[in-house]
Formats: structure tokens, sequence, C-alpha cells
């Protein structure tokens, strides 16, 4: 019962742990890897940003799946975002423990800076013609040859306007069937694993 209690009600398969809180990690205090290193043939850099996502299971599935397709960054936006929580910390299946979550208050200047050193920013969409401006291409057609970001929007909105015209293309995954009306999108970590797993393999193609 007592441990009931510290977990508030949440499984916990009889022990309970209690640690610090988990804070996204600064960006000024990162090592910044420089985009030549990418573009020099010795590694392709590949950083996931995530723009809203406030359920703390998407968020812990988000992690678990950019830490094994071989994502060397994720940087979340701070507003409207769910923090680092016990409940992301299970869905990540320990990956918050051993793969640090970057946190940025000003999302689209971040994206515009990485832009200006060299880095592609791709957008994801759901329902390409929701995009303006934004070239739209299918997931298994797009093709990298120096640093990218992928950037994964919220659960209900996608990406904002703001972000998507931050995004020199926009990726989306063509379904596999004539959808029924209501039911036109993935869950967002299932969407952004069959994404990953694309350009990754693509990484590890290179990288032989």
């Amino acid at each position: 019962r007592e441990l009931d209690v510290l977990c508030r009600g949440r499984p916990h398969q009889g022990v309970c742990l209690e640690a610090a809180p988990l804070p996204f990690k600064s960006l000024r205090d990162a090592e910044e890897p420089l985009p030549g290193d990418g573009q020099s043939g010795s590694r392709q850099l590949l950083w996931l940003v995530l723009e809203h996502i406030q359920d703390p299971m998407n968020m812990g599935a988000l992690l678990r799946s950019a830490y094994f397709l071989g994502v060397d960054r994720v940087v979340a936006s701070r507003s409207n975002s769910c923090p680092l929580t016990p409940i992301v910390s299970k869905a990540s299946a320990g990956v918050v423990e051993v793969f640090d979550v970057y946190g940025t208050d000003d999302l689209q200047g971040f994206l515009k800076a990485k832009s200006a050193e060299g880095w592609e920013v791709v957008g994801t969409v759901t329902r390409p013609g929701d995009v303006e401006d934004v070239p739209v291409i299918n997931c298994s057609e797009f093709r990298w040859d120096k640093p990218i970001i992928v950037v994964i929007g919220s659960e209900g909105e996608g990406l904002s306007r703001e972000t998507q015209l931050q995004c020199q293309r926009m990726l989306a995954i063509p379904p596999g069937r004539a959808l029924h009306p209501g039911i036109d999108s993935l869950n967002v970590s299932v969407a952004a694993g069959i994404l990953l797993h694309s350009i990754c393999s693509q990484k590890r193609r290179h990288g032989d």
C-alpha cells in the first residue's frame, strides 16, 4: 500500500526509487558537432526535434525509437511539451537515463540558425494537402547527403505554421489502402519510428 501511494497508483512491480527531477538539458551546454563532420563522409548527423509533444507515453516512445535507430541528438520545445516525468522514463524503457534530451525556448530561431549553418531541416506531415509553400515528398523517396534535422509535431495539430516555414522539405508516409474518413493518420511515435527507420537505413548504407 505504501508503494501504491508513493507511485500514485501506477504500476510499480514492487520497487520504488526516489530520484531527482530530470530536466531538459540546455543547448548552451552541448558540444556542437560540426556540419562538416557529416559532409566529409566520416559521419552523417541526424537530429530529431519535437514540437509540443504532450503525451508522456508518446514522448517516451519517441525517445526510445530515436535512441535505438541511431539519432544523434533530440531537442524538444520547452513550451507546451510534457516534461521528462517518471511516465516518460518508463515508456522510454530507461533511455532517458542514458540519452540526453535538450530543450529550447525558441524552436523557430534554433531551426533558422541550424539552416544557416548548413543543416537541412525536414518536417513531417500527415495530410500533404494541409501544407503550403513547402514541397512534400514520400518518405521512401527522400535522400540526404548532409546533416539533417527531422521535426515532429504535436499529436493533434502536427507542426505549427511557423515551424513548417523553417523546413526545406516535408516528409509524408503514404497509406497502404484507401482510408476510412476520420482514420487518416498514425500515432505520432509510430510515424516517427517509420520515418526515422527510412532515414537511418540510408545512414547505415552510406557508412558501409
